[in-house]
């Protein structure tokens, strides 16, 4: 994959401090990935196509100066390429584990990022102070989508959006998420599917628009959105 090619296709800027940028992610990665696992996927050309590129094509979904919420972000996938190519938007990103929350700001600082801020905490607890807040959450590898409608819509503004990037199996979530739906005033806008450049790999964007305010009683604690999905 030539990957400064597929960046215009995507009418996303691919002029060298972009590049740098996440050849730097890149290294910082590999560096990292070997004290504590990160990612299964190491190698250069891979982690372009199955992290970076996955991760950026998301940004068409996503207006102007819009603020963001990535819920379980891990080593940054996809928000911190999604900062990369759209300087314009803020980005909250959330993990329950600390040691990647340290390598989040490792990469924010050394990448040389501004408005994206990494913080260790449990996805109920952001739902508790910073409910109704984002235009967008992001979120990536998570949750299947009954379990991530109900940590991700409480934390929307009325009319926000959550882009969950999904596999294959995507319709079978969305066949279990019709409860989830309704009880969190919510409803599918659309669901794209595409293909990775150069590869047979599918992926699918499931977009959820929130109608009214979520009730309060969401997300339920006790690991229940994991454990008993709506």
């Amino acid at each position: 994959m030539d990957f400064e090619k597929e960046l215009e296709k995507l009418i996303l800027p691919a002029n060298s401090q972009i590049l740098a940028k996440f050849d730097k992610y890149y290294h910082l990665l590999v560096e990292w990935n070997s004290k504590f696992n990160l990612t299964a996927i190491t190698e250069e050309n891979e982690v372009y196509l199955k992290h970076f590129y996955d991760s950026i094509v998301g940004a068409k979904y996503i207006k102007q100066n819009s603020y963001i919420a990535d819920i379980g972000a891990g080593a940054g996938f996809p928000s911190i390429p999604l900062k990369i190519v759209r300087e314009d938007i803020k980005v909250d990103m959330f993990d329950s584990l600390n040691k990647r929350i340290n390598f989040l700001n490792e990469a924010i600082h050394e990448i040389g990022l501004d408005n994206i801020f990494a913080t260790h905490t449990r996805i109920e607890d952001v739902a508790t102070k910073s409910r109704g807040k984002y235009d967008y959450i992001v979120a990536r590898a998570v949750a299947s989508l009954p379990t991530l409608l109900e940590y991700a819509m409480p934390l929307l503004k009325v009319g926000g959006q959550l882009i969950a990037y999904k596999g294959n199996n995507v319709e079978e979530e969305i066949e279990s998420s019709t409860n989830a739906l309704k009880q969190l005033n919510c409803h599918i806008e659309k669901v794209d599917t595409f293909t990775l450049p150069d590869s047979d790999i599918t992926r699918s964007f499931v977009i959820v628009t929130l109608d009214k305010a979520v009730d309060k009683k969401y997300p339920r604690g006790q690991n229940k959105p994991k454990s008993n999905p709506l």
